[in-house]
């Protein structure tokens, strides 16, 4: 054990983790709504696990998670339910392939800003 968080050995960069969180501070201003990314392996059913992990945010009502497993190469949107007032499906299957489209370019980082970004964009101003 070198003593270094573990966060540091993920899939972004500190510079890409700040981007992220900076994305996420942005959304949670402009609508309300608190959105949150998971990256990591899901657990079969892989939408029950994203929705299981999206039920253990703090209001999960008021809540948006991306989760993304970019070595099973799966995405999931878990929307709560005052947000999927906002967030219609459709509207996160079209974040969804913009994330996607990025992600297969190598981008996961900006996939995920991009996708922060469309989400809160549909879901509007709080």
């Amino acid at each position: 054990m070198t003593g270094r968080p573990a966060v540091l050995d993920g899939p972004f960069s500190t510079r890409q983790l700040l981007r992220i969180d900076e994305a996420m501070r942005v959304a949670d201003q402009s609508t309300g709504l608190t959105f949150s990314v998971y990256v990591g392996d899901l657990d079969d059913p892989a939408r029950a696990h994203a929705e299981q992990l999206h039920g253990q945010l703090a209001d999960p009502d008021q809540s948006v998670l991306i989760a993304v497993s970019p070595n099973q190469r799966l995405l999931e949107v878990v929307t709560g339910a005052q947000a999927r007032k906002r967030i219609r499906d459709r509207d996160a299957k079209l974040a969804a392939l913009s994330m996607v489209a990025a992600f297969g370019g190598g981008d996961l980082a900006g996939g995920v800003i991009s996708g922060l970004d469309q989400l809160a964009t549909h879901a509007g101003r709080s």
